[in-house]
């Protein structure tokens, strides 16, 4: 293979590497491998995978993997996988190893850059599950912009405990009841149990089925894919098409330039609120947007939310999981109610080369579904995101709001540094009706990593007391989060923000209507405030921790790590 004549349509991109007298040695150490001069010859495909044994939502890639390689030779492809690396949010919640779940974000984006970059592939496809991973991927695919995919992994079954399904959400929840003596130590052993069948990504609408929801309304995935769940025969199937479909994407060069737009983004922020999507929602949509160069802010997502009814009966506060929603008629029935109803942009292009609209066309609903409601009759009128301001977040903050929760909360404040320290407040029923948590220096740079906060909020919900304690933080929730919950919260107090100038007993007023989240103190008293406070010392002066906080910017920025 000396190389004349062999470019094509299709391996354009690969031949700077491949062909040609200076390309042998190249060439060689593919051929110790095992791959062919015919091999060498066809496109090279890039398949990114995330696969980690740590944990369920990402253990079964391989297997998808595999489909996915016999997908693109059978359309006349060469497959190469590569891994990058993956956080388990569910493991690592509520410990240190929690702050390099958001952080692995933007590692898994550099990564695929770096690899998609150094071995020039003609097309790549992205397999992803746990939370990060998704906006991570699809992050990388839109840096590099070559003809790409994203393939999520789905989600997991639900567990079934005293004939009801529950999900990981309810082992958090069930910790904090076991801790007010609600429950035995034996029930919380069987929860824990059943809670996690196999593989897959959390079933409920929480940070990664929102996410793949989002995605795949964005266009960057196939219609349809992301609702099969993880270990259904079905997934073999959507992995081998996605293998096949990358191939068409090369001949016709269509690449994420052309699908993640401006329109293609209001669209994936309006099916996170028409689902009562994950918060994270709001970071990781502030990312992409980025990544693409689109002008994105908190107030758009907010104005979208409020514009978009809440269909989707999903927990962690509905009464349904992904597995339901995909039996009723999945994301594409979703997306025929929201063309139905005007709120999508139906002219966006997908990967399958169809646009919105064609795609929801041949949605179909399974007769008498109660998970996905008709425009007529929407849980609330509203999305469930909220972005807040006021004095305590002249940058903003976020809540989510399912319908049920109240909407103004006075209460004193209880100050604590740290998840960990709240925590421990809350398992020692030290926090009571009508108090505001508040965690600070838990955000993008004071965590760092801005860790989530589900072992705190489920131990309130556990508690019962989540529906008469509110939470404030500078960190982030976990997409099972429930309750009166706000994160976010900028700027930080990390640097400088006025949730760092709080004391013991303050009064915080939230008004939820008004969008405003305050503490009942005078300007001058907070700028008196702000005159002694001091910067606290870095918790870690070296390694991605450190190089993450000295570049990572505001959360009302998506936490990215550099701005276009």
């Amino acid at each position: 293979m000396t190389g004349n004549g062999t470019t094509t349509r299709l391996n354009r991109r690969s031949r700077v590497l491949l062909e040609g007298v200076s390309r042998a040695a190249a060439r060689s150490m593919f051929k110790a491998i095992g791959l062919t001069d015919d091999d060498l010859s066809k496109p090279i495909i890039g398949i990114a995978n995330t696969w980690i044994e740590i944990g369920p939502c990402n253990w079964h890639l391989r297997r998808l993997a595999a489909k996915v390689r016999e997908g693109i030779k059978a359309a006349g492809g060469t497959p190469l996988e590569f891994n990058t690396v993956s956080i388990s949010d569910g493991i690592t919640m509520g410990t240190e190893g929690m702050k390099a779940s958001l952080i692995s974000r933007e590692v898994i984006a550099d990564s695929i850059e770096l690899l998609v970059r150094a071995n020039a592939f003609d097309g790549v496809i992205a397999l992803n599950g746990c939370d990060k991973t998704i906006p991570g991927t699809v992050m990388g695919l839109i840096r590099c912009d070559v003809p790409s995919l994203a393939l999520y992994g789905g989600s997991i079954a639900p567990g079934h405990y005293n004939g009801k399904a529950i999900t990981i959400q309810d082992v958090f929840e069930a910790m904090g009841a076991y801790t007010k003596g609600k429950i035995t130590l034996e029930e919380l052993s069987a929860i824990e149990s059943s809670a996690c069948p196999g593989a897959g990504a959390c079933g409920g609408q929480f940070t990664a089925n929102t996410m793949a929801t989002a995605v795949e309304m964005m266009g960057m995935s196939p219609m349809g894919s992301a609702g099969v769940a993880a270990m259904s025969p079905e997934k073999d199937e959507v992995a081998f098409r996605a293998g096949q479909l990358i191939m068409e994407l090369i001949a016709a060069d269509r690449r994420p330039s052309q699908i993640v737009t401006r329109k293609s983004i209001e669209n994936a922020v309006r099916s996170i609120a028409a689902t009562g999507g994950s918060t994270n929602g709001v970071l990781h949509m502030l990312a992409i947007a980025r990544e693409a160069g689109v002008p994105l802010t908190l107030e758009d997502i907010h104005q979208l939310s409020e514009s978009t009814p809440l269909l989707c009966d999903l927990k962690p506060s509905g009464r349904f999981v992904a597995t339901d929603m995909t039996r009723a008629g999945g994301i594409p029935l979703l997306a025929k109610r929201l063309l139905e109803g005007g709120y999508l942009h139906g002219d966006c292009l997908t990967v399958s080369g169809k646009t919105i609209a064609e795609e929801a066309a041949a949605a179909q609903e399974t007769l008498g579904q109660e998970v996905i409601r008709p425009l007529s009759n929407p849980i609330k009128p509203t999305g469930g995101l909220v972005i807040l301001r006021g004095n305590l977040a002249p940058d903003g903050a976020v809540v989510k709001l399912f319908g049920y929760e109240r909407l103004t909360h006075r209460g004193r404040a209880r100050v604590f540094n740290s998840e960990a320290e709240a925590l421990q407040a809350v398992y020692n029923n030290q926090i009571v009706a009508g108090d505001v948590v508040v965690i600070r220096y838990e955000g993008p740079v004071g965590g760092p990593g801005m860790q989530e906060m589900l072992a705190v909020t489920a131990a309130i919900a556990g508690a019962d007391l989540g529906g008469s304690v509110a939470l404030i933080t500078d960190g982030r929730f976990s997409g099972a989060t429930r309750g009166l919950m706000i994160g976010h919260v900028a700027p930080e107090a990390a640097l400088g923000g006025p949730i760092g100038l709080l004391r013991e007993g303050d009064m915080i007023n939230i008004d939820i209507p008004s969008r405003r989240v305050d503490v009942e103190l005078s300007e001058d008293e907070l700028a008196e405030r702000h005159a002694v406070w001091q910067a606290p010392e870095p918790r870690y002066r070296q390694g991605v921790f450190a190089k993450y906080a000295r570049l990572v910017q505001s959360a009302a920025e998506g936490a990215v790590t550099h701005l276009r």
